[in-house]
């Protein structure tokens, strides 16, 4: 049997033979695809989170916002879960004994989705938030922001770390995060293998 080429036109050759002059085939080795990075990772200590809980309510104390947002205060209002650690400090430091919760869900383990609205602060919803703190550890995207915002627009909205997609919400934050880390709070984490690290709820874990 011999290969039939259909007709070839001017300046045209025929194929040159498989393989490499009748020896062995070189095939290239295949690379394996470079795996996805991670995105950069911060993990905050408990002794942070209090220091710069602190730290904030140092400032609302040294200059106390204007107008509407006089002291003194009528209460707290910490956006679950992550702000109820920073207002029970601001709390304490301000001498404020009134704390409400807004429980507000958009995260699912790692990943942000809908806004859900589970509870919300009765007292502070009939004011629209006029005298009352809006505490929150961080905002992300600004989806839970947004949401609290829109209950609580008169509230004096104040956060540990902002990110550059949501920093303009909340009236005055303490650090900036870059937008592609991945910030882990001490109640997130674990010890493992001498160092901190990101650790699933006990409630998500299969019993042992």
């Amino acid at each position: 049997w011999a290969p039939v080429f259909p007709f070839l036109g001017p300046g045209f050759r025929e194929p040159p033979p498989l393989g490499n002059a009748g020896g062995p085939v070189s095939i290239p080795a295949m690379t394996a695809p470079s795996p996805p990075e991670r995105p950069p990772e911060r993990i905050v200590t408990w002794a942070e989170v209090h220091a710069d809980s602190r730290a904030l309510a140092g400032r609302l104390l040294s200059t106390p916002p204007p107008g509407r947002w006089a002291s003194p205060w009528k209460g707290i209002v910490a956006i679950t879960r992550g702000g109820m650690v920073p207002a029970a400090v601001l709390a304490r430091e301000m001498g404020i004994r009134l704390i409400d919760t807004l429980a507000i869900a958009s995260y699912d383990v790692k990943t942000q989705g809908r806004v859900r609205l589970l509870k919300t602060p009765e007292a502070a919803a009939a004011d629209k938030g006029t005298g009352w703190l809006l505490v929150d550890d961080l905002v992300d995207t600004g989806a839970t922001a947004r949401a609290a915002r829109d209950l609580l627009p008169d509230a004096l909205f104040v956060t540990l770390y902002a990110k550059p997609a949501a920093r303009d919400l909340p009236d005055i934050f303490i650090h900036e995060v870059a937008q592609d880390t991945w910030v882990h709070f001490p109640w997130d984490t674990e010890a493992r293998d001498g160092a901190l690290a990101y650790a699933p709820p006990l409630a998500g874990r299969e019993a042992l």
